[in-house]
């Protein structure tokens, strides 16, 4: 775990961030982390929704999966206030339905699913044999080691502390062309989080959408950084397969089967250190070639 008083204070504002305002029976409304820039980050929404989703449902029921599309880009400036829908409460199932709205205007929609704890059959994809997150750069020292390539300006978004630490298993700098549409990452929360389990959940949905969308770039040679592609993610799902703490290392296994029509299709499973499958998880995402 990350020491020093930085790596608790991103960490300790992500909570934050993740704790919603209730503002009235089934709204809720959500701050933004004050390192964002650019534009909001998806995983924050999705993370919040989910918040918002949970917090009128049953305790005994805990979220299995959720599907998510993204119609706006969001504002870092403005809060985001969230709708739910109690669409229904069955004897094992609940669902709900969840928009997310700034200045008026819906930016986002998600539904997600609840269960009471069941047993059934099981089995899993076995979890890949990896070199451990410990012999591996952080994600800023794998950052900075290619600095030189990033443009001035934006070297302070790019080198910038974040609450989510990542090590990639593949060390090289991006941008080569031919490259398998895969990548392998290690991730856990900076810092040590509360024994809270609805949090831990909120923070693997908030690291899903972190390193995803770039897999169905490798192939291509691309680079955010150049203004050679738009990207954006156009919709999120996550399945939730078991319990893990978001302040573990976990293993995001992703993938990239398909890309067309300026659309990049990508799709991850998450392990715990044990080699537990914890959640799967897919996105599409716009990869539209700019002249």
């Amino acid at each position: 775990m990350s020491g020093g008083s930085e790596a608790e204070r991103l960490v300790a504002e992500l909570v934050d961030v993740l704790d919603l305002e209730r503002i009235e029976e089934n709204l809720f409304r959500g701050q933004n982390s004050a390192d964002a820039s650019f534009r909001l980050f998806g995983g924050q929404v999705i993370a919040q929704a989910l918040v918002a989703a949970s917090r009128t449902v049953a305790d005994d029921r805990q979220p299995h999966s959720l599907h998510a599309y993204f119609m706006r880009p969001g504002a870092v400036d403005v809060p985001v206030v969230y709708q739910v829908e109690r669409d229904r409460d069955g004897s094992s199932f609940s669902t709900r339905r969840v928009v997310a709205i700034q200045n008026g205007k819906p930016i986002f929609n998600l539904a997600a699913s609840f269960q009471i704890a069941e047993d059934g059959y099981e089995h899993q994809f076995d979890m890949p044999d990896v070199t451990p997150p410990e012999e591996l750069k952080s994600e800023t020292e794998w950052r900075q080691s290619w600095i030189g390539e990033i443009p001035e300006k934006l070297r302070p978004h790019f080198t910038r502390e974040r609450p989510i630490d990542f090590r990639r298993v593949d060390q090289a700098a991006p941008g080569k062309e031919g490259r398998e549409p895969r990548q392998i990452v290690w991730f856990r929360a900076q810092a040590a989080l509360p024994d809270d389990p609805a949090l831990h959940r909120c923070m693997l949905a908030y690291a899903s959408d972190m390193t995803l969308l770039s897999t169905c770039q490798r192939p291509h040679g691309l680079k955010w950084y150049s203004g050679e592609v738009q990207v954006a993610s156009l919709d999120h799902a996550l399945w939730f397969h078991a319990p893990a703490r978001a302040d573990d290392w976990l293993l995001y296994v992703q993938d990239s089967p398909w890309a067309g029509g300026a659309r990049g299709m990508n799709r991850g499973l998450i392990y715990d250190r044990r080699g537990r499958m914890i959640a799967s998880v897919a996105q599409e995402g716009l990869m539209r070639p700019r002249k």
